[in-house]
Order: C-alpha cells, then structure tokens, then sequence
C-alpha cells in the first residue's frame, strides 16, 4: 500500500513539472551598446516573462552607474501569478509587487516625537561640542 502512495505522489510531481520541463523559449532578445547600455527580454511557453533596459549615468564622470529598470512574471507553485517590476541603481534595489510584504504602518507615537525632534532641533553648540575626550587608563 506505501508503494502505490509513493507510486501515486511520483507521478503526479512528474506530471506538475513536465510543463515547466518542456517549455519552450518562444522569445529571446538581447541588444547591448559600446556605451553600456542594454536590453534584453524572454517568454517562455508555460508564460515566464522576463525584461531589463540599462543605462550608464554620468558616464563621463569620475562616478559612473548603471541605472536598470526590469521586470518579470511567472506562476507560483501555489498557483499565484507573481508579477514584479524593479529598478536597481544608486539607491539600491527597489522592487514593486502586489505578492510582496507590506511594512506596518509607523506608530503614532514614533510619529509624534519625529515630530517633535523636527521642529525643536538641538542648539548649534551642542553639535560642534563633540564627545568629551577619553581618560587616561593610567590613574
């Protein structure tokens, strides 16, 4: 009986994998420039989706980046469409998505007393005070 369980629990992870298995790529291109820009984008039979365009910033500068904008789609194994845009570049990654977490929202109290610290800032001597220098370790 454990056989025909196991046997039954085979096939049908077999069967879920043979359409990711035997997807086909329906779309490939990919398109790059002596300066440092590119694109490129696929799709796959079974509906994955993928794309990026990249370009150089302040390429004659002494601090060069490179700015991406992207995105891709696929079914999750659950069965939810997972869909994400993103942009990564000089403030880091940034991505955008309906499946991903959403931070709660700030406390009122946090709230309040960024409030506060905005609107009474410290002296100006307080900040060019500076921490009190170390004591000997000798007596």
């Amino acid at each position: 009986m454990k056989f025909i369980v196991f046997l039954a629990v085979a096939v049908a992870c077999v069967i879920a994998d043979d359409k990711d298995f035997s997807a086909t790529v329906v779309k490939s291109d990919f398109e790059n420039s002596p300066e440092g820009a590119f694109q490129w984008a696929y799709e796959t039979s079974n509906g994955i989706y993928g794309q990026a365009n990249g370009v150089v910033k302040n390429a004659n500068s002494e601090y060069p980046s490179l700015e991406i904008q992207g995105a891709y789609k696929y079914t999750a194994p659950d069965g939810q469409p997972i869909e994400l845009s993103y942009t990564a570049g000089e403030n880091g990654y940034e991505p955008q998505g309906s499946h991903l977490p959403v931070p709660p929202p700030t406390p009122e109290a946090i709230l309040r007393a960024l409030a506060y610290i905005a609107a009474n800032p410290p002296p100006a001597d307080y900040a060019k005070a500076g921490p009190a220098p170390p004591k000997p370790a000798y007596g």
